[in-house]
């Protein structure tokens, strides 16, 4: 049965027995080919692009290894540099703090020492003034006595009796 084109009798041409030895010799040749060109060809570059891909990402691993590596190294040298820092930051303020407490000392003993002398100045200096208001003190009491003695009695004392009065009086 042979149908003419735009006829609508005839079996679908897959699905015709007649045409299937033909149908699976062209499947084979098809298949064989396309299995050589896919093997020789397609199959040995996408091998090559993922291994390239494996090798580079491998590559960059390593990288990113050694890059941590390192980082993790310059964070140890540099908490160690800080440590460090600190640790002589601390002595630099101790020795500062000695030094300054010792020139205090030193001061306070400068001053103390100054202090004393005038102290010693001036307590020399109240004895002086007191010896010599003593003095002044006798010379006054002797006019004084004198003058009341003259006024009292109306005739003017010994100035012997009256020193030895005075003398006397002071001594209490």
């Amino acid at each position: 049965m042979a149908s003419t084109p735009g006829e609508h009798g005839a079996a679908f041409p897959p699905f015709d027995a007649s045409t299937y030895a033909s149908q699976l010799i062209w499947l084979a040749l098809t298949f064989g080919a396309l299995y050589f060109i896919v093997s020789k060809f397609a199959l040995p570059r996408l091998a090559n692009i993922v291994e390239g891909r494996a090798e580079r990402i491998e590559g960059d691993l390593a990288e990113a290894r050694r890059l941590r590596a390192e980082s993790k190294a310059a964070g140890e040298a540099y908490e160690k540099a800080q440590a460090d820092a600190r640790a002589r930051a601390n002595a630099i303020a101790a020795e500062a703090r000695d030094a300054v407490a010792k020139q205090a000392e030193e001061n306070r003993k400068t001053l103390d020492a100054e202090l004393a002398a005038k102290l010693e100045a001036a307590e020399a200096q109240i004895a002086a003034t007191k010896q010599a208001a003593l003095g002044n003190v006798r010379g006054i009491a002797t006019e004084a006595a004198a003058a009341i003695v003259e006024r009292l009695t109306g005739a003017a004392p010994a100035p012997a009796e009256i020193e030895q009065a005075v003398d006397a009086s002071l001594a209490r």
